[in-house]
């Protein structure tokens, strides 16, 4: 039986199975705590997620890891809206966000988010990059 651990954390236990070192939280059958084997890494240590917000175009940049860089928009003004109908995509400027389904915080302050609803000049799109990691706005039109 073998177990995964996110973080790819993996012990041999005396039978020779796999362990993974999760909710380290919990007590052992005989009552002792359980202790992790070691510490996070600087590398396995995450970041607060990027809101991208209805403003002048402000993009962030941030190392990854090795020698990458990634770009974080933080925000954001125009978005590239492609038609699949007629295969056309237009660079349009936000008008408003409309809603968020992600969560009600997020539609409550107008944070662009994947699948976010904005209004631009030529209607209704719904996102489909992911803004706060990819760094650009794409978009597909949607419906009234």
């Amino acid at each position: 039986m073998v177990f995964i651990c996110p973080l790819g954390l993996k012990a041999r236990t005396r039978n020779n199975t796999l362990a993974w070192h999760d909710r380290l939280t919990k007590r052992k059958k005989t009552g002792g705590k359980k202790r992790a084997y070691r510490t996070k890494r600087i590398y396995e240590h995450g970041s607060q997620p990027v809101e991208t917000l209805l403003g002048e175009a402000q993009r962030k940049t941030v190392a990854g890891i090795t020698s990458t860089k990634k770009t974080k928009l933080v925000r954001a003004d125009y978005v590239n809206v492609s038609n699949p109908e007629t295969g056309k995509t237009l660079r349009l400027e936000i008008l408003d966000v409309v809603s968020n389904p992600a969560k009600a915080d997020y539609n409550r302050r107008g944070v662009i988010t994947k699948g976010t609803i904005v209004r631009t000049e030529n209607g209704l799109a719904r996102i489909v990059s992911r803004p706060g990691q990819e760094g650009s706005l794409s978009a597909i039109v949607v419906e009234e």
